[in-house]
């Protein structure tokens, strides 16, 4: 067994590490005056550059330093945090990117250059420094707003203590002095002011101080990057070393060190509203939302020990089959045993089956989280002021899925951004907020997962859809259509309403691609939409990909699986009914009509029916329909098998599975199916 490839484990962390800081900045964007925000992305810019650095991405090491110092002079006062540098640092991470997956792709170097450069326009030209909040940090000398940018003349003088449960958070303070004796450090001094007399001192905690002067080579950021991952919860101080004839040098040795000194403010650039413009017509969000689909699963450990003693007992189960089989099956005691072993293994089978389903289930907010950074770049290119929530991110699905669906979700909301969401002052003119709003939620339906896509825009103009659909030819005027049947008409191929094409949507090309994923998931998509309230589009997806639970039926000579989830009842058909219902395919269920369907007859089996046939009530999305067969086998166990390319267009099932004696059983799509039934219906139903 091999190690896994450093190189592949850090480009896993780096992704991971380049999410969290995104976030942290799609926060800051709606608070600009955050100091945990900003020491966030600052530490997650260092922490890359450093991991880059040992791992050999030099340039992403040198590219990720000027961010971090970007960001660590707006930590010390001497910048301001706006729109356009988060906008702009966004971008940056982009290029990030791009440095860790392909570090020698063509034009790299230039990007990297022209993105400084930008950067640079941008805090030249940023104005004076302003105080950020600091929040209630006892353990911060937080005296001053304002940092010094001068460099000392002698060196500087340090004082510094851990916060006490420094220890117990895992800082050694030896392993610090070593890394200050490295940088130059004299005249070390102990402080133990603050420590307990014997009796009552408490050895876990860390209660001394330190003083020291460090030449002037040392900068103040790198003594500050000895104490990064302790820095919020301790007292520092760097204070300047003067000349001896200096008068604040003078004024250090009489009283403790002054923190406070006077920030240099920068000169204000002609090339920052450059910059600024340059950060607006960045590459489209649009292109860069859907990132590649991550190749590893993070594991909650409790359920690899879960795992585990699964195997365990497995290894348990073969043994004391290997000692039956050893000694041989005679009478009806080897019997038992054989047949105590062969329910064990299937005990076993199920909880494994269903352990590792788990283990391939992910919470949606990872795939929700994506889509801040695009609806943040959708506002910023649309010019419209936009809001997203996102409801029920606990829920989870599997990793397969979540990775398929966010092409999807992307599509749905750049329409949704672009045609659905109206501008400002066209939403104020109509008396709605000036933001617009789209909600994405989740949440688990029986065995499957409903996402849902809202926005409170302008909705959709059923008279435009049908005037498209007319001059497309996809339906003949005067054609009598459902609501819900003209509304499914903006999924074909080519379809767009759009007045106007845009660099985000309207040339009718996504919408298509967005059903037929949806259905290569064995999903639905639901639609409804009312005008001048918005619209809502329901992704119903599976929960897996891999194994159900089904119900085995028979039609005529072959046997079926309906997906258990969807199976409400089933019923029993007399010869009677059957004879009675001819022509109306009708049954009343509960004081309600239920449409069925006659498998045999819909895929003609060219078998007569048994004596006493079954009714299978199926149910999605609120509908019910009931599938006639010949006979009710039992549940099982299904393993879900792609259909060959040949037989993958046929609408009415969605898989196959291999059954016990080797013999092959289709799927039956449930969708499809409740679709075709409730078709028929509306069919008899126009025919009075």
């Amino acid at each position: 067994m091999t190690g896994q490839d450093p190189i592949e484990a850090f480009r896993i962390e780096a992704g991971e590490l380049l999410e969290a800081t995104e976030q942290a900045l799609l926060d800051l964007s709606h608070d600009l005056t955050s100091r945990e925000l900003i020491d966030t992305v600052f530490r997650g810019m260092h922490t890359l550059k450093g991991s880059g650095a040992m791992f050999g991405f030099d340039a992403l090491a040198a590219f990720t330093h000027h961010c971090e110092t970007a960001f660590d002079k707006v930590r010390k006062g001497q910048a301001r945090a706006s729109a356009e540098l988060v906008a702009l640092t966004l971008s940056a991470m982009d290029h990030m990117r791009t440095l860790i997956d392909q570090p020698n792709s063509d034009g790299v170097d230039s990007e990297s250059a022209d993105l400084l450069a930008r950067l640079q326009a941008l805090l030249d030209g940023a104005g004076a420094p302003v105080a950020v909040d600091c929040g209630e940090d006892a353990g911060h000398d937080t005296t001053t707003a304002t940092t010094i940018t001068a460099g000392p003349g002698q060196g500087w003088h340090l004082n510094f203590r851990l916060p006490a449960n420094a220890l117990a958070t895992g800082t050694n303070p030896l392993l610090l002095l070593d890394e200050l004796r490295e940088l130059g450090a004299t005249d070390v001094v102990a402080d133990f002011d603050a420590v307990l007399p014997l009796d009552e001192l408490d050895p876990t905690q860390c209660l001394m101080g330190w003083s020291m002067n460090l030449p002037a080579s040392a900068t103040r950021d790198v003594i500050e990057d000895v104490f990064l991952f302790v820095l919020d919860d301790m007292e520092l101080s760097i204070t300047p070393i003067a000349d001896a004839n200096d008068e604040a040098y003078a004024l250090a040795e009489d009283g403790p060190p002054d923190t406070a000194a006077v920030a240099v403010s920068p000169a204000p650039s002609e090339h920052a509203a450059l910059a600024i413009a340059e950060v607006a017509s960045a590459e489209p969000a649009s292109a860069k939302a859907a990132r590649g689909p991550s190749e590893s699963v993070r594991v909650p450990a409790e359920r690899l020990d879960l795992l585990m003693d699964r195997v365990g007992e497995l290894v348990i189960v073969q043994s004391r089959l290997a000692q039956l089989a050893g000694n041989g099956i005679s009478g009806p005691a080897g019997e038992l045993a054989l047949r105590s072993i062969s329910e064990e293994v299937e005990r076993l089978a199920n909880e494994l089956r269903d352990t590792m389903m788990v283990l391939r289930m992910v919470p949606i907010a990872a795939l929700f989280g994506r889509f801040r950074r695009l609806v943040h770049d959708l506002a910023r290119e649309t010019g419209k002021s936009i809001e997203l929530v996102t409801d029920g991110e606990s829920t989870e699905i599997d990793k397969t899925v979540s990775e398929r669906l966010a092409d999807p979700i992307v599509h749905l909301i750049r329409n949704a951004c672009d045609h659905g969401l109206e501008t400002e002052e066209e939403r104020l003119a109509a008396g709605k907020a000036a933001t617009g709003r789209i909600r994405l939620s989740a949440q688990q339906a029986g065995g499957e997962v409903l996402i849902t896509i809202e926005d409170d825009g302008r909705g959709i103009s059923r008279e435009r859809v049908r005037a498209k659909a007319e001059a497309n030819g996809l339906v003949q005027p005067g054609q009598v259509l459902s609501d819900s049947e003209l509304l499914q008409l903006i999924f074909q191929p080519g379809f767009s309403t759009a007045a106007q094409i845009t660099n985000l949507s309207g040339r009718g090309v996504g919408m298509d691609v967005v059903k037929r994923t949806i259905e290569g998931l064995r999903g639905h998509i639901d639609m409804t939409s009312e005008p001048g309230k918005g619209s809502v589009i329901t992704l119903r997806i599976p929960l897996t990909l891999a194994i159900i639970d089904g119900l085995l039926v028979r039609v005529g000579d072959n046997n079926y699986v309906i997906p258990l989830a969807a199976v409400e009842e089933c019923l029993e058909l007399s010869l009677e009914e059957d004879i009675r219902s001819r022509g109306r395919s009708m049954i009343q269920l509960r004081e309600r009509l239920v449409p069925f369907l006659r498998l045999r007859e819909l895929f003609a089996t060219g078998t007569r029916p048994d004596p006493f046939q079954k009714i299978v009530v199926i149910a999605t999305g609120g509908e019910r329909v009931g599938l006639v067969v010949d006979q009710i086998i039992g549940s099982h166990q299904t393993v879900i098998k792609s259909m060959s390319s040949l037989h993958r267009s046929i609408p009415s099932f969605s898989g196959a599975t291999i059954l016990g004696d080797g013999g092959v059983a289709l799927i039956l799509d449930v969708v499809q199916l409740v679709a075709l039934g409730q078709s028929h219906e509306e069919r008899l139903r126009a025919a009075g």
